[in-house]
């Protein structure tokens, strides 16, 4: 395993990171015993980066992580979230809340669910437009005063925020999708920022929601309850054409003898030192499969095949619906 630095006191997370989300939520039927089984694998490999979110479940997958790491906390540095409040009525809806009295039940009650005395990472999930940065990141400041968490994060922010954030409290890390199709975060100068700051970048969704995978061939490959039957990228003309792209990067993995899956991890790896990506699985083959993208450096000349087939905005439509896109670089 290679690892990389968080924060300024020598801490090292693995340079690539497990996303727990879709073990217990918006992937299907969850599998409890492979879940941990996966973690476990993850574990065993020297991968320390667990990520969550006390939204996914909502709640049963910070829970999970719970039962997973319950004798080998020493093992593991956990990031887990507050901020994206789920309606219980509708799935789909999203409230965000940043107010301080939020942040500190939050972070109480996800230590409670995880079994642990600190958080490792704590990130606001979305920048609540209603409150202030410094407020929200204010009380953050003060579970590290208290010994609750570790570092700070923030997720999907802007660099004006994250400048705002660090005026209260050093920022550790900024997690936001980015991948071979989502590269937002390229224009917004958000990765490029972090860069300069010494601020870990967390690519969440580095294959695609699993489209950069090759295994969702068609609309009907995704199962009734999978939340990526509500984004534009997965239907109709703009998945035939993502298709298309997708095609011309899997000839280029073929040559190299890689799988599209540890393509797409290590085009984000080869990109800048100080990006993790942040890939999400349930089952312990595809961690084994991802893990080897960590013996893979892209050369020049495939990185510029990639930039002709796959330039930015090659693939058709929005990485979220209309709505949730507005809770993005805020």
């Amino acid at each position: 395993m290679k690892y990389k630095q968080i924060g300024t006191d020598g801490c090292q997370v693995s340079a690539v990171a497990l996303g727990c989300m879709g073990m217990s939520d918006l992937y299907g039927v969850p599998d409890d015993k492979e879940s941990i089984a996966t973690i476990h694998a993850a574990l065993d490999a020297g991968m320390n980066f667990l990520d969550t979110a006390d939204m996914y479940g909502p709640h049963t997958n910070e829970r999970l992580i719970g039962e997973a790491i319950a004798d080998r906390r020493d093992e593991a540095f956990i990031a887990t979230k507050f901020g994206i409040v789920r309606d219980p009525d509708d799935p789909q809806k999203r409230g965000i809340c940043g107010r301080p009295e939020y942040v500190k039940a939050s972070c109480d009650a996800s230590l409670e669910r995880l079994g642990i005395d600190t958080i490792d990472l704590y990130y606001q999930h979305r920048i609540d437009a209603n409150v202030p940065i410094e407020e929200t990141v204010g009380a953050m400041k003060d579970l590290v005063t208290a010994g609750k968490v570790r570092y700070l994060g923030l997720s999907e922010a802007s660099v004006a925020t994250i400048k705002r954030a660090q005026a209260v409290h050093p920022i550790a890390a900024v997690q936001t999708e980015y991948s071979i199709w989502s590269r937002d975060a390229e224009d917004a100068g958000v990765i490029d920022y972090c860069r300069e700051q010494n601020v870990l970048f967390v690519s969440y969704s580095p294959l695609g929601r699993g489209f950069l995978t090759g295994s969702v061939t068609s609309f009907e490959d995704l199962p009734a309850d999978d939340y990526r039957r509500h984004s534009p990228r997965f239907q109709g003309e703009n998945f035939q054409k993502n298709l298309e792209v997708l095609a011309k990067l899997r000839e280029i993995a073929a040559k190299r003898g890689m799988t599209p899956a540890q393509f797409a991890l290590a085009w984000i790896m080869t990109k800048q030192d100080h990006i993790v990506p942040l890939f999400g699985t349930k089952k312990v083959k595809y961690l084994q499969e991802n893990l080897q993208s960590l013996n893979f450096v892209l050369t020049d000349e495939e990185m510029q095949q990639i930039e002709e087939v796959a330039p930015e905005n090659a693939f058709s439509g929005k990485r979220y619906t209309s709505e949730l896109m507005k809770l993005t670089n805020a």
